[in-house]
């Protein structure tokens, strides 16, 4: 690679440092073209980036990141994936490296802290957005629901009750 290659993906990582709210570093060991083109397959659908990287470059893009301790995972063959979404990264990593035991989980890191591997699977097991709300709407939904029932209900009895006192009254 020539120095303006070099440069050119140093400041490309150094964006992508900076803009992710999630970067999740793997190993991938022995995957070959069909199985790692798979993976960024997977990564572009969730939303999210996959890229084999050169450590050293890598390590220099980290510099002056707020990810700069995630630094020390950049060793032997590494990848990163990213995603301005919390969970897609991680998610897809995870599913993968459990199909596929040659892509292993090493780190992450969002602009706040680094999170090991066990916080990734933590957090790869957890919903997504649109689910949790979905969620929530029902469950807001629900007590209204149950009310307009029960109103509906209640003044269907009291119509009742009424109708049947006045034909007792009518009676009389």
């Amino acid at each position: 690679m020539t120095p303006a290659g070099k440069r050119d993906a140093v400041l490309a990582l150094e964006r992508t440092f900076k803009e992710a709210r999630l970067v999740v570093v793997t190993r991938p060991r022995g995957l070959n073209v069909a199985e790692v083109s798979d993976l960024r397959r997977r990564m572009h659908t969730a939303g999210a980036g996959f890229k084999v990287t050169k450590n050293r470059l890598a390590k220099r893009a980290l510099e002056n990141s707020a990810m700069k301790d995630l630094a020390r995972h950049f060793s032997g063959p590494t990848a990163i994936g990213w995603s301005d979404d919390l969970l897609a990264p991680a998610k897809v990593a995870v599913e993968f490296a459990k199909e596929n035991d040659k892509l292993e989980v090493l780190a992450g890191a969002t602009q706040e802290q680094i999170l090991s591997k066990e916080t990734l699977h933590d957090l790869a097991s957890l919903p997504s957005f649109e689910v949790v709300r979905a969620q929530l709407l029902r469950l807001l939904q629900t007590p209204a629901q149950r009310l307009a029932s029960t109103l509906g209900a209640t003044s269907v009895q009291l119509a009742r009750v009424i109708k049947v006192g006045r034909g007792q009254i009518a009676e009389s």
